[in-house]
């Protein structure tokens, strides 16, 4: 009894010490002891907690907060997109799950070039033709067969409710509904018409019911993947393509698999960062950036100075124009990943960068290689009590996809072969370039920029669950997270607030959030030749940090910090 006691009391100055350490900094949005969730809504992050307090791992909780997703986030939580998914158990073992949508059998090459191989506007973009097979259904249940630890139907039962039922409404929610852009968007759809617009104005706090989608995700819970890729989901979604002229047949979407692949693993300053491998970017291009920035000394570089932000945009740089050339489908291509992240490369690379001006993206190439994603995204970060953590970034493309959504089903379908290179060269909807490596070819996955990530400390301890939406912007906001709470010291909740910048290559602008960067320090980025422009935001990176205690046995213990980005109105839960 004493024991206990003694160690309660352990705890408690633990928890107190952690506080006072920040006490000049911005406190989390959650603390907890056995479990954190942190999403971009309210309802998802609550449904994530229910699981985790009924005995689920993070692996059934990251499950249940992405169906909830569908429901609560329309605009980007999905059930008709796709995504990433890195896991580490308590165990140390990291694996990722790859459920990126895949270009339709009779897709083509040339499918958004007119006769004159011009690429035509919006083809890629606002049509059925730009949807890519799904694989967010198929995802979630490979996690769930391989590391779930509750019977499924239990897992997707509460996003049934809120869809059934309805849920009130947020700010973010009703200021997208109620845009005229998106109105028209999804008034070109029948479809979407009857579920996403009225008359009126949508008020926040008004109830807001989906029962197509109930029924969709009714079947989902009670026959599993092929609840949506089999039977009568699959059939809708054929009947909404012979509508709508668009290609996915029965056969692509029984045929569509999720894929358990190894991740990108490199160090930074002594700290294990594990990402998505290819057909994610983000893996091997957060490695560029993070490897040539070893070679900086940031105790020296005032923090936000015009020299700090040049040197990570120099960075940028050189991994953008790499992406451009050198990434795609692995599955498709031979991609050169184990030198991309060495540290000879990313040295070499760096050598090229002038520490005092900017150099000129039209200057900058590819390096010398020898051969042997939407701005509305969402992403979730989730650990339970027995240190299982999960990242995951999912994505429709754009906001509320093509605006298409599937009869009798309720769910919008993505617009992501737009993140195919249309044409070798041409920009897409996001200005990212691609090469023949990310050209159109039938059962192909397209190129992301996703990139949900899990850091070690140098104990080889869980300690960071990061990732973002933000399209392009996804792998310079969590490289920019991780610096900040490495080198910076940060806590989770500053290093998540931090005003970020971005550049990403072409175009050759840097991009800034517009606080908290001083008109000294912007001028003088000018006077290096950096070129400058506003963004009213940069990403929503949700995220976790785990600091440790030990009981009077040894055994470790955690304290969860979470940090819900304000940015979007994001969630963190614990308990």
């Amino acid at each position: 009894m004493l024991k206990k006691m003694i160690y309660t009391i352990f705890r408690k100055f633990i928890f107190i010490s952690l506080f006072y350490s920040v006490l000049l900094s911005k406190f989390p949005d959650a603390i907890g002891y056995n479990g954190m969730v942190v999403s971009s809504n309210e309802y998802a992050s609550n449904v994530g907690i229910d699981i985790l307090k009924k005995g689920g791992n993070a692996i059934d909780a990251a499950i249940g907060v992405s169906f909830a997703l569908a429901v609560v986030h329309p605009g980007a939580g999905n059930i008709g997109g796709g995504g990433f998914m890195v896991i580490r158990t308590s165990d140390g073992k990291v694996s990722t799950i790859d459920f990126r949508e895949k270009a339709p059998s009779k897709a083509s090459k040339d499918m958004f070039l007119d006769d004159s191989l011009n690429v035509i506007p919006g083809k890629s973009w606002s049509t059925s033709l730009a949807t890519g097979v799904p694989g967010s259904v198929a995802g979630m249940w490979l996690a769930h067969q391989k590391y779930g630890s509750v019977n499924w139907a239990d897992i997707v039962r509460p996003s049934v409710k809120l869809a059934q039922y309805g849920f009130n409404l947020d700010p973010l929610n009703c200021s997208y509904l109620n845009s005229e852009y998106y109105k028209n968007l999804l008034s070109n759809d029948i479809e979407a018409k009857k579920i996403f617009t009225k008359s009126t104005n949508f008020k926040i706090g008004e109830t807001f019911i989906q029962t197509d989608l109930a029924n969709t995700l009714r079947r989902i819970a009670f026959n599993g993947y092929k609840g949506f890729y089999e039977g009568e989901t699959a059939k809708n979604i054929v009947k909404c393509m012979d509508r709508t002229g668009g290609i996915i047949s029965e056969q692509d979407l029984k045929n569509y698999k999720a894929i358990e692949r190894a991740p990108i693993e490199f160090d930074y300053n002594g700290y294990k960062v594990y990402s998505m491998p290819p057909p994610s970017s983000g893996g091997v291009a957060l490695a560029g950036i993070l490897n040539q920035l070893e070679n900086v000394n940031f105790d020296s570089i005032t923090y936000h100075s015009a020299d700090y932000i040049h040197l990570i945009v120099e960075a940028e740089r050189n991994v953008y124009a790499d992406r451009s050339v050198y990434l795609g489908d692995s599955d498709f291509n031979d991609i050169a990943i184990d030198e991309l992240i060495s540290d000879n490369y990313n040295n070499s690379r760096w050598n090229e960068v002038d520490l005092l001006n900017a150099r000129k993206s039209n200057e900058v190439k590819e390096g010398n290689i020898i051969y042997n994603e939407s701005e509305e995204t969402t992403h979730y970060s989730v650990v339970d009590k027995w240190g299982n953590a999960v990242s995951v970034t999912t994505t429709v493309n754009g906001w509320f996809g093509n605006g298409i959504v599937v009869d009798d089903s309720g769910f919008l379908l993505n617009n992501e072969m737009d993140d195919f290179s249309s044409k070798p060269g041409h920009p897409n909807k996001y200005g990212l370039v691609g090469n023949v490596l990310n050209s159109i070819e039938p059962n192909k996955r397209m190129l992301s920029s996703m990139s949900p990530t899990i850091v070690e400390n140098p104990e080889g301890e869980l300690f960071l669950v990061v990732g973002s939406p933000g399209g392009s912007t996804i792998i310079t906001t969590v490289a920019q997270v991780i610096l900040n709470v490495i080198n910076q010291n940060m806590s989770i909740k500053d290093a998540v607030e931090q005003s970020r910048f971005h550049h990403q290559w072409l175009p050759d602008i840097v991009y800034f959030e517009p606080l908290n960067f001083s008109k000294e320090t912007l001028n003088s980025l000018k006077n290096m030749g950096h070129n400058l422009s506003y963004r009213r935001s940069i990403g929503e990176a949700n995220c976790i940090k785990i600091d440790y205690l030990d009981d009077l046995d040894k055994q470790k213990g955690y304290i969860f910090s979470g940090a819900a980005d304000s940015r979007r109105g994001a969630s963190a839960k614990s308990y």
